[in-house]
């Protein structure tokens, strides 16, 4: 196997936790041509990996909203002037990347109907892999990713692997307190644990805790936080690249079911994710990374965006567990 296509065209979290397989790969095939296929906003993240030796970028939201005949066609011939595949390993498993995916070439893997997030995807692949929709996400890619290529990924090499992303340590203050970031933002407002809960958590930690915020509406929420606990600071406005240099230079990370969390996974720093209306399936746990999860019954094929049970999980809780990862 000499050139091997990846897509993943969003989002930031599941970028990162698809970007594991490429330490493997590298490893199974040295020689082989690793490609990204992701959405323009995200490039930044994988375009400088040294073991990705090209990305190709997609704006398949301006390609909604223009609703533009020349653009689409460009996007086509673009898609289908990379040049011949070994394969394309599709690990979204939407109707979008497999359709990406199949103008790309012909040999296209992906997970079957009964594994896709969305089964009509399937008809696109020309081989698939079958693995539980309720398996860990994690798993979920590793497996595709490896059953399409011939080889296996055990725990054992998830629990061993190198940090996922290079990076240059961030300069943050020094002092004797411990550098905890703390992530805020979320795609929907029910996975965010409620900011005067943040105030309660830094206040009881009185270690640095760093704010960190993506859009406007997390900036002013996390200058409330910092309004109100001596202990916390906003984080700068962060690119990709400096976000995951922070990540990779704090001593923990504590944050929602949100992209900044899962990049304390792939750093290996240790982390604490909250879970309202999502479920530990969306992380891999090991003895640094783990997760805390509200009483709500969670339908992963039907998520209710509705359920706010994040915010019943103790602050006590979150401490405990902290201060046991800090030792």
């Amino acid at each position: 196997i000499k050139r091997i296509a990846i897509v993943r065209l969003s989002a930031l979290g599941d970028i990162v936790n698809s970007a594991v397989i490429l330490q493997f790969i590298h490893e199974k095939y040295p020689d082989a041509k690793i490609e990204w296929i992701t959405e323009e906003v995200f490039a930044p993240l994988v375009e400088n990996h040294p073991l990705i030796s090209a990305v190709h970028t997609l704006n398949l939201k301006q390609l909604k909203k223009s609703k533009s005949f020349s653009l689409l066609k460009q996007t086509f011939l673009e898609l289908r002037s990379l040049g011949e595949f070994d394969i394309i390993i599709d690990i979204q498993g939407l109707l979008k990347s497999a359709i990406v995916a199949k103008l790309i070439g012909s040999n296209t893997h992906g997970f079957d109907k009964g594994s896709a997030r969305e089964g009509i995807a399937s008809y696109f692949y020309k081989t698939t892999s079958h693995i539980e929709y309720d398996e860990n996400i994690v798993k979920r890619n590793t497996f595709l990713a490896s059953d399409g290529l011939g080889f296996k990924i055990s725990d054992e090499m998830l629990l061993n692997k190198k940090p996922i992303f290079e990076t240059t340590v961030y300069p943050l203050e020094i002092s004797d307190k411990k550098n905890i970031a703390i992530a805020i933002g979320a795609s929907w407002e029910s996975k965010k644990y409620p900011k005067d809960k943040v105030v309660e958590l830094c206040n009881e930690l009185k270690e640095n805790c760093i704010i960190l915020w993506g859009s406007e509406k997390e900036k002013e929420d996390a200058l409330w936080i910092c309004e109100n606990s001596p202990y916390a600071t906003p984080a700068p406005k962060l690119s990709l690249v400096d976000l995951v240099s922070l990540i990779s230079s704090v001593d923990l990370l504590i944050g929602n079911d949100t992209g900044p969390t899962h990049m304390a996974w792939a750093q290996n720093i240790p982390s604490i994710t909250l879970f309202g209306p999502t479920t530990t399936r969306m992380i891999y746990e090991t003895p640094i990374n783990v997760g805390i999860k509200s009483s709500s019954k969670v339908d992963i094929y039907h998520i209710n965006k509705n359920d706010f049970s994040i915010k019943d999980i103790e602050v006590e809780k979150v401490v405990t567990k902290a201060k046991e990862l800090l030792k």
